[in-house]
């Protein structure tokens, strides 16, 4: 099993190391790198799939039209020669695993973000330690089975935002982004864009994959979370993006992902303590620059 995980720490500018990394033998390759808010690696994709954890922090991904969310204790799993490019809203500290699908079956063949769990955490953690001289101990051949074994039982999270290809419909939605509102109604956007509300309905669905009201849900989570993340009160949040009080925004959040936001947050700190995240440009700014270079990022 000697060789079979490599870790290199990131360098700006290059992305060399990561292809010489996924040419390390074996079903697993690591990396770990931190990042200043707002970097942006340019579209690329690799030879192995990816699964690209956010340790702290949240992170923006964008692939043939979809955006993908990934806050602290998520991952986005990024199928092999995806292309792909990420924006980091914030300080954000990612680890990767570079796997060999044909080593590992069962795998997802399109982009999907998982939660991560506490055994998968520790493993992605101990893996990224890992150092060449150390690959052929037992611990790390049992680091290795773990991972690969842990691998296809990660639970899908619904992170993901869709946009649309027709252009007027994604000018709406990049509005939307720039200034959510869980107010917004299907009459509204209807009337935007001087269609009937059977035929809006029928429209959007069809170029996003989701309902509205579910397309706005999700909106309104990507807009929330990196501000929770930045230490924002759940109440400010909540008014803020147009729910009647903290209350409905948090069973909207329990509904999404599993736990309230109090409890979601408690998790991330205890993730890495001597971790604080600095606040930046909001969110709608944050997403709004991103989504108007539509395919670039």
């Amino acid at each position: 099993m000697a060789g079979e995980f490599e870790t290199r720490y990131f360098r700006p500018g290059t992305l060399d190391e990561v292809v010489r990394i996924e040419a390390t033998p074996g079903p697993v390759a690591t990396w770990a790198s931190d990042y200043p808010a707002a970097y942006a690696i340019p579209p690329h994709c690799h030879s192995r799939s990816q699964l690209l954890y956010s340790l702290t922090g949240v992170a923006i991904a964008h692939t043939h039209g979809r955006h993908w969310l990934v806050p602290a204790d998520h991952a986005l799993w990024i199928p092999a020669r995806t292309e792909h490019s990420v924006t980091m809203l914030e300080k954000t500290s990612a680890r990767s695993l570079y796997v060999d699908t044909a080593s590992v079956p069962d795998l997802p063949a399109e982009c999907r973000i998982f939660h991560v769990s506490d055994l998968m955490r520790s493993l992605i953690v101990e893996a990224v330690k890992v150092r060449r001289n150390d690959t052929g101990t037992n611990r790390t051949r049992l680091i290795l089975a773990l991972i690969v074994e842990e691998l296809p039982r990660l639970a899908e999270a619904p992170l993901a935002l869709p946009l649309p290809a027709d252009p007027r419909l994604a000018a709406r939605c990049r509005q939307f982004l720039a200034a959510p509102s869980a107010h917004d109604s299907i009459d509204e956007w209807a009337g935007d864009m001087a269609m009937s509300r059977s035929s809006f309905t029928r429209a959007f669905r069809r170029e996003t994959g989701l309902s509205f009201s579910a397309w706005r849900q999700q909106a309104c989570l990507f807009a929330a979370l990196p501000r929770l993340s930045r230490g924002e009160g759940i109440t400010a949040v909540a008014l803020d993006l147009g729910y009647e009080s903290a209350a409905a925004f948090t069973t909207m959040f329990r509904r999404v992902m599993g736990e309230p936001p109090a409890r979601y947050l408690r998790a991330q700190k205890h993730t890495d303590p001597a971790y604080a995240p600095q606040p930046d440009a909001t969110i709608a700014d944050d997403i709004a620059t991103l989504t108007s270079h539509g395919s670039t990022h």
